[in-house]
Formats: C-alpha cells, structure tokens, sequence
C-alpha cells in the first residue's frame, strides 16, 4: 500500500503522456541557388521583410494592400476560426475548476380530498482532481491549437499579401504589354501608308501592300486579349480586398509604371527562414496538440478522484423550507477507474499515437516543402533579371534593325519583306521586354513570401488578447 501511495505521488507531479518537444529538423547551412544581382547573403532585415510592399514605392500598392487586410473574406474566415480556438481554450480551462449548480422544484400532490404541496431547493458541488493530468493535457491541446490558429492566420495574411501584389504588377503589365502594341501598331500603320504610297506610285507591287496590311491587323489582335487579361486581372484584385469586380478599376484606370524592385535583398540563411514561416510553426503547433492528445488518452487508463457535496431542503411550505430541521447535506470523496473497457481506451491510445506520427510527418514534409520554395524563388528571381538584361539588349537592337530597314525600303534599297521581319521581331522582343520587367517584380513578391514575410506587424494584436485570455 505505502508503495501505491507513492506512485499516485509520484503521478500526480506531471502529467501522464509524453512532453511535447519542437523537432530537430537539420536545416542547410546555405542556400542551394546561385546568388546573384540584388541579393545579399547575412541575416533577415526583418524591419523590410514585415512591410515588404513598400519597398516597391507605389503608394496604390499599399493602398491595396490596406484594403485586403481589412476586407478580404478569407482572412476574416480564418480570424473566425482562431476565435473559435480560443473559445475552446476557455472551454479545456473550465474543466480545472469546480461546478456548482442548485435545483428547485414545486410539486402538488392530489389524494382523494387531500392535496398536499411540497417544495424543495438544493445545491450541488462537485470538483475533479486532476492527479494524472488528463485535464492538464486538454489545456496543452487546447492552447496549441490556438497558437496553430494564430499561424494559420498568419498563413493566409502572407499568402493574401503576395496574391494582391502579384495581380497588381500583373495588371500593370497588362497596361505596359498595352501600350507597347499601340506604340508599335501606329509605327505599323505608318509603314502601311508607306507602302500604300509607294504602290500607288507604281515604286512596288500589290504583295508589300497585303504584308504590311496582315501584319497591322495581326497586332491589332492582340490588344482584345490583353485587355481580357487587364480586366481579369483588376476583377480578382477587387475581391482579394473584398469588393465587388469593377469597384477599383477608378484606381488602376490610368496606367502607370510597373514598380520595380529594390536594389538589394537580404535572404539570410535557411535557419532564420524557417523560423520566420507560418505554416511551419503552424504545423509544430499541430504536433503539440497531437502530442498533448495522447496524455489525454493515457490519462483514461488511470482512477478519477472527485470531491463532491450538496444541501438539499424540503418543505410542504415556503416559509420555514430553510429551517434546520428541513435541510439535508453530503459531502465526500469518491473515485472512479474502468477496470474493463474491451479495449477501447488501449486503442484510443494507440489513434492518438498514430495521429502525432502524421503531423509529425507533415511537418517535415512543409520544412522541405519550404526549402524548395525559397530554392525556385531565389532561382526565378536571379534568372530573370538576367534574362530582362538579355531582352533589353535584344529590343534596342530590334528597335535599331526595324527603322534601318524602314529607311533602306523607303530609299528602294531593300525589300519589304526584310520591313516585315524587322517589325516582328521589334514587337516581340518588346513585348518579351515588357513582361520580363513585370516578372523580375512578382518573383521578387514570390521571394518575400517563401521567406515568410508580411505577418509580423500585423499579427501582434491577437496575439497579445490571446495572451492576456
């Protein structure tokens, strides 16, 4: 006996299960990806990272960025869900404390000519004592999904953030892709009266006359598509901020420059990243929770202790109901333990078991997932830059090439369809040029949020009230 007694001491200083500690997941100690033009090795500039969007220096960028925190409907959905998370943490807190309820009633009793009245009032109390720590760990479960919730938020916030800047250098590319094809449609319509010109003054044939035709109407197809593109673009920026399409189109109607991107960026080392990602410390959470779950488990193959009482009072009138007399009470300790149960709580046991092997499998799954991100957006970012160099050295040359052969075909020293090729080529590269100079920005979006950044300074508030509940 003295040997059980100190085994139920022994229990009742920890909590029965295992103890939650954060995995050692090996990160590199560098990055795989070539550095290159703007970016610079060192730990996260942090300041930059939390308020990446305005290092673009467009004041409509943040302006929408504005609006999609305070608008947009996912965001509100998964602020819903860290509510309800911190209700239930309520709820797993309850449980330490005692209950107390009280009971009434007023009966009327009929026999033959006799009618006699009763009148009772009592109240029960009752506390758990949480020995073995299953009450305990429901908490530890509890809070870890509310610190799940609180990164789940931050997720969709860093993900909605990069989605509003995305579709905004998106659309104003559009814009620029637009006006580079109306530059070149009236640089082609020139040429057709030119050639028009010169057919008519019997200087060339009918055929220079169908080419420079078919190329000028071949632009022309272009623009319907982009302006599909423009306005598709717009419409999802109008519900990433949770307005109706069309509603911001009075923003974005004047075109403008294509934010370009700053000089430099610091992508610290690997380590940091991880550390810096929501979805990362959202699926650590989740093994906490799947962990704590399990001494919730364990906790059922131990008795529960339980303190209880109550005072109870009848009377067949209401004045005298409290007396002495009248009144009844209880009060003492009481235990319950399931000594058979067909298995069901070992099995239980073994659920919760298996549920903490997943996450923790899925949380090594998102740390390579996260290390693959940050690899092709440090690779898309340098690739492109140098790819938006080579383009511009192609467009002026392609620039230079179509007025040489221009004026060579104007002189009648060359033929038209060296005119033709050269135009094609100009609008190509400088189509190319342009959405080259959009994708350097979005893949520098695409960096800022595979190194997690956007949340910090606005996930301080739920924080702290989660703190303070």
């Amino acid at each position: 006996m003295p040997c059980q007694l100190c085994a139920l001491a022994l229990a009742a200083c920890a909590p029965v299960g295992p103890d939650f500690h954060p995995p050692e997941v090996p990160a590199p100690a560098s990055w795989h990806s070539e550095s290159g033009k703007g970016l610079a090795a060192g730990t996260h500039d942090l300041a930059t990272q939390a308020r990446w969007w305005t290092s673009f220096n467009d004041p409509i960028l943040c302006g929408l960025i504005d609006q999609a925190v305070a608008g947009n409907l996912d965001l509100q959905l998964a602020q819903a869900r860290l509510h309800e998370a911190r209700a239930r943490l309520g709820v797993a807190r309850a449980g330490a404390f005692p209950t107390l309820t009280t009971t009434g009633s007023a009966t009327q009793s009929r026999s033959h000519y006799l009618t006699q009245n009763l009148f009772a009032i009592g109240f029960d109390a009752g506390w758990e004592l949480d020995i073995f720590g299953g009450v305990r760990r429901s908490q530890e479960a509890a809070q870890a999904d509310l610190a799940a919730g609180e990164e789940d938020r931050r997720d969709v916030l860093v993900s909605l953030l990069g989605e509003v800047a995305i579709n905004y250098l998106e659309a104003r590319t559009y814009q620029a892709r637009i006006a580079t094809a109306t530059k070149n449609l009236q640089i082609q319509e020139e040429t057709f009266q030119l050639t028009d010109w010169r057919y008519q003054a019997g200087l060339s044939d009918e055929l220079a006359v169908q080419q420079a035709r078919s190329n000028l109407a071949s632009t022309r197809a272009q623009l319907p598509s982009l302006r599909t593109g423009l306005e598709g673009s717009l419409n999802l920026l109008a519900v990433l901020t949770g307005a109706q399409p069309g509603r911001i189109d009075e923003f974005l109607k004047e075109p403008a420059p294509i934010p370009t991107p700053p000089v430099t960026v610091a992508v610290g080392v690997p380590a940091e990243t991880l550390r810096q990602r929501p979805d990362l410390r959202r699926a650590e959470q989740q093994l906490a929770a799947a962990t704590a779950r399990i001494g919730v488990a364990v906790s059922d193959l131990y008795p529960k202790f339980r303190l209880s009482g109550s005072i109870s009072a009848a009377s067949v009138g209401t004045t005298d109901i409290l007396a002495p007399a009248n009144r009844t009470g209880r009060f003492g300790p009481s235990f319950s333990w399931p000594l058979f149960a067909g298995g069901q709580i070992l099995r239980n046991i073994e659920v919760q078991s298996a549920q903490q092997e997943q996450k923790l499998l899925q949380y090594r799954s998102v740390v390579l997932a996260a290390l693959e991100e940050v690899e092709n957006a440090l690779t898309a970012y340098v690739e492109e830059q140098r790819r938006h160099q080579a383009l511009t050295e192609a467009a002026e040359a392609a620039r230079a090439a179509a007025q040489l052969a221009r004026d060579k075909y104007q002189a009648g020293l060359q033929d038209f369809s060296t005119v033709l090729d050269a135009q094609r080529s100009q609008l190509s590269f400088e189509d190319q040029l342009t959405q080259s100079r959009g994708a350097v920005s979005a893949d520098l979006v695409r960096l800022y949020k595979a190194l997690g950044g956007g949340w910090q300074p606005l996930a301080a508030e739920p924080a702290e009230s989660a703190a303070q509940n």
